[in-house]
């Protein structure tokens, strides 16, 4: 596992990049071997917040925390982050005993799943529809906000394709366009 180390608001020294690799490698034996991990440190006021994320067999894992202290951080990172892996793994071996399919996804991931069974499985509670109208980006944020939401799903009036608005941790709105 390779680890890609960068600072945001801050010069990351070798020493740290050389201590967080180190904490990182806890979790080599739960992912393929070529998995980039790409690490971002930030400092914001008195907190230090780190974002870790890994691309697995066309899905990302991730995992985003803050504390005062970076090292405390990346520990509280590394623990979400194991305990996504193990969730994924899981839903894995579900679908793989019911679609053969997912047989090389489920074994390029390296987890004891006897060791996590209270993992509840995902059960959707309610589900929903509604019409999709054609508007534009703005317009279906303001849509947003009259709901109260944090996200609206709209088709996008230019491109026709399917498209999400939905608000930021810091209060600004993000757009999530298919490709």
């Amino acid at each position: 596992m390779r680890y890609i180390i960068m600072g945001k608001n801050l010069e990351i020294s070798d020493r740290t990049k050389e201590k967080i690799s180190d904490k990182l490698d806890r979790l080599k034996k739960l992912f393929p071997e070529d998995a980039v991990a790409t690490v971002k440190v930030g400092a914001y006021k008195l907190d230090h917040t780190i974002e870790v994320t890994v691309p697995v067999n066309k899905r990302i894992i991730r995992a985003e925390t803050s504390e005062n202290d970076m090292m405390a951080a990346v520990d509280k990172a590394i623990d979400v982050l194991e305990k996504q892996i193990v969730k994924y793994k899981k839903r894995m071996l579900k679908k793989y005993h019911k679609n053969v399919s997912f047989k090389e996804e489920y074994e390029s991931i390296n987890v004891d799943e006897t060791a996590y069974e209270d993992i509840p499985d995902v059960k959707i509670e309610k589900s929903k529809r509604f019409e999709i109208r054609p508007m534009d980006a703005e317009e279906a944020v303001m849509q947003m906000e009259l709901l109260g939401h944090n996200f609206f799903v709209f088709r996008n009036g230019e491109t026709e394709a399917v498209n999400i608005v939905y608000k930021r941790k810091d209060g600004t709105f993000g757009l999530i366009e298919p490709e």
